[in-house]
């Protein structure tokens, strides 16, 4: 089993702290969102012109880099320029890196319907994923935001190059906020499924939110399940952990949480 986990965890952490710790804790990778506050990696220094040196201190380390991830909305016409151009950027840092993903979100589809919201997802991740594999990359549209639903996100894959695009399994979105049981978003979209967010949460009906997210194993997602299903699927990528203390700094501090989940999901595989 890989384990992963994406830096939106740990955004007080420098480089090198995150490094240190996700060898110290037992991680496989790091999933890069962000650092020192910015979204946007490649206009870091440690992306840019020490972008080898960071490889370097990540592979003797012993670990790798399993995903970028972007912020990019495939959705917005609007943003399209600018979306081709921070793939365009990834790709360059995916091809350095050894690293084969990189993370896109939907985005919200405001009153469109959604027959022509596929329409114009299709059109962009054509466009997205064709620069992408001039570089070897593979983008991944991430369950997520009006993109939740295994049946809209099918309706795109089913028109796309599976070798350009795939899919970021979010294994709590679909199950937590549209009630989709794990074998219905694997069995629509089994095929192109690459990589896996993980996290888990707690219903709070009289709370601010529906729910709040808690350390894995502790809340009510079915995480043993769905890696169950995943693993008798034959999947063998990356298992992240998404903990999203950036946009929630009231959640417990990544040196509780993350050793805590690799010690959760390792002792799922005994």
């Amino acid at each position: 089993m890989k384990l992963s986990f994406t830096t939106l965890g740990c955004p007080d952490w420098d480089l090198q702290l995150i490094i240190g710790r996700a060898a110290e804790y037992g991680f496989d990778a790091i999933d890069f969102r962000g650092l020192n506050g910015e979204l946007q990696l490649y206009k870091l220094p440690e992306f840019a012109e020490f972008a080898r040196s960071t490889k370097e201190a990540i592979k003797d380390a012993g670990l790798t880099v399993s995903c970028f991830s972007s912020s990019v909305k495939a959705f917005s016409a609007g943003d399209l320029d600018a979306n081709i151009e921070e793939i365009r950027s990834y790709a360059k840092l995916c091809s350095l890196f050894e690293t084969p993903y990189i993370r896109v979100f939907g985005g919200g589809i405001g009153s469109v319907s959604r027959h022509e919201a596929v329409a114009a997802m299709v059109a962009h991740l054509d466009i997205l994923g064709t620069i992408a594999k001039e570089y070897g990359v593979k983008l991944l549209l991430e369950t997520h935001d009006d993109w939740t639903s295994c049946t809209d996100v099918k309706a795109v894959m089913e028109q796309l190059d599976p070798d350009a695009i795939g899919v970021l399994w979010d294994l709590h979105h679909p199950y937590r906020v549209l009630g989709e049981s794990p074998e219905e978003t694997l069995a629509a979209l089994g095929p192109w499924i690459h990589y896996t967010h993980v996290k888990d949460s707690r219903l709070t009906p009289d709370g601010k939110r529906p729910f709040q997210y808690c350390r894995t194993g502790e809340g009510s997602i079915p995480l043993a399940e769905m890696i169950g299903l995943l693993r008798s699927r034959g999947y063998d990528g990356y298992y992240t952990l998404e903990w999203e203390k950036k946009w929630h700094p009231d959640l417990e501090d990544a040196s509780i949480v993350f050793p805590h989940y690799v010690h959760y999901m390792r002792q799922l595989t005994e």
